[in-house]
């Protein structure tokens, strides 16, 4: 495992392109687009404004830029560097900003969620969006990009209506999760509370839906029945693990395993015990970390939420499948340290991860199961069937990983942390691969 040096960045705003090829990041108000193979400079745009969210088109040939202070939007061509788009909302305001599939239409929200504003790149028409909801995920198009699902609040009531995305146009107006063709798929309801979903996500197969709530439970519905086949629990007491066998490196059993986090010296850095880890970084003084197999009975740290201040941080907050729909990963708020792993086809607990810190943010590799996580250290966390390692960030001074992303092809991640970012290379060989080699920290 290698990593590059280390680069500015300002509001952990950096993405990889989404053909894979560029990788972009702000300073400031300034816009650097790099090749990702050899991480030179390729662009450097200004903007009139610090930069506050940046995304890529869909065919990678454009950026937008938004300054959300100002209620502006500049877009930028990697092929015709001189040409530009400035979108000024004016005293509407600019709350959100966002590319449609065809990469050839911007999707302004404004202040208070008023309305949605949607420029065209090509004919410069503008059409309006009346009613939004003000909610974190309220737009989402369908994978060909025809249409487009929208949350919206009309009459102190809650719809989703369906648009056509070649013309903006209402195709259904329905209240809940309906086909296309307007059948009622299903009315689901975690339990009778008033804090029911809090995190929902898809199988990339599309046969499963995970639903998190607010109990501390995860319900997976399928796609033909949309009725719960199972219900994964978050104990904080794990009484019966099976202890993995071992054999050539490669984990023939593991079915509730537990992992824990350990702090070690350097002089141990290259001891291994639950799966072989990187070679420490020359020069580092800081303690190194590694995982063990924890012995059961397990009692995992728990927060008590309080209950006197509103919307408590409790329930599934975060949940994602495996690229191959084999495995879900999930983080129970009330357990913050710890992030569990689920088999979908048995529908069992397959793995936790115990960390030393509270778990920030996990990703999935999007061409194998491979799992990412970082817990606002100085160490990034990978997990696969064969096993976990953790890796320290190697460099002068503290980086403190608050957030990763990773690259297409799965070979990469961007490590971002509050000022600076650096890329982390994977060997072809290492976490999620029969026999487990070392890496290299360089």
């Amino acid at each position: 495992m290698n990593f590059s040096e280390v680069f500015k960045l300002s509001s952990l705003l950096c993405k990889f392109s989404p053909d894979g090829k560029y990788l972009a990041a702000c300073v400031q108000y300034r816009l650097v687009v790099r090749d990702v193979s050899t991480l030179q400079v390729l662009q450097l745009y200004t903007c009139l404004d610090q930069i506050q969210h940046i995304e890529w088109s869909a065919d990678s040939l454009f950026i937008l830029c938004a300054m959300y202070k100002r209620g502006l939007v500049q877009v930028w061509s990697l092929e015709q560097p001189e040409w530009h788009c400035r979108i000024d909302e004016g005293s509407a305001g600019l709350a959100a900003s966002c590319w449609s599939p065809d990469g050839r239409h911007i999707l302004n929200t404004t202040e208070f969620h008023l309305r949605i504003t949607v420029w065209s790149l090509c004919t410069k028409s503008v059409s309006y969006i009346k009613y939004p909801k003000a909610c974190q995920q309220g737009i989402s198009f369908t994978r060909d990009g025809r249409y487009m699902a929208l949350a919206e609040r009309r009459d102190c009531r809650d719809h989703v209506s369906v648009f056509v995305c070649s013309d903006w146009q209402l195709l259904r107006y329905k209240m809940l999760l309906y086909s296309l063709d307007g059948r009622l798929l299903s009315v689901f309801c975690a339990y009778e509370w008033s804090l029911g979903i809090k995190s929902v996500a898809w199988s990339p197969s599309s046969q499963f839906l995970a639903v998190g709530s607010y109990d501390g439970k995860v319900r997976v519905l399928n796609h033909v029945t949309w009725k719960a086949i199972t219900e994964f629990e978050h104990p904080t007491n794990i009484n019966n693990p099976k202890i993995p066998i071992l054999r050539g490196g490669v984990g023939l059993l593991r079915l509730q395993v537990v992992y824990k986090e350990a702090e070690k010296s350097p002089q141990q850095a290259l001891d291994h015990l639950a799966f072989p880890p990187c070679r420490a970084a020359a020069g580092l003084s800081s303690p190194e970390s590694k995982y063990e197999i924890a012995s059961v009975p397990v009692s995992l740290q728990m927060l008590k939420p309080a209950a006197d201040r509103a919307n408590p941080k409790i329930g599934i907050g975060a949940l994602a499948f495996s690229p191959d729909s084999y495995f879900l990963a999930t983080r129970n708020d009330n357990v913050p340290n710890a992030v569990w792993i689920w088999d979908v086809r048995k529908l069992r607990l397959f793995a936790v991860l115990e960390q030393l810190r509270p778990v920030r943010s996990f990703h999935w590799d999007p061409q194998q199961p491979r799992l990412a996580i970082c817990t606002g250290g100085s160490k990034v966390y990978l997990w696969s069937p064969a096993g976990c390692v953790s890796v320290q960030v190697p460099g002068e001074g503290d980086f403190h990983v608050l957030s990763l992303c990773w690259h297409l092809h799965g070979g990469s991640l961007a490590l971002l942390s509050k000022d600076h970012f650096c890329l982390c290379f994977l060997d072809t060989v290492g976490v999620g691969t029969a026999g487990g080699q070392q890496g290299n920290h360089t």
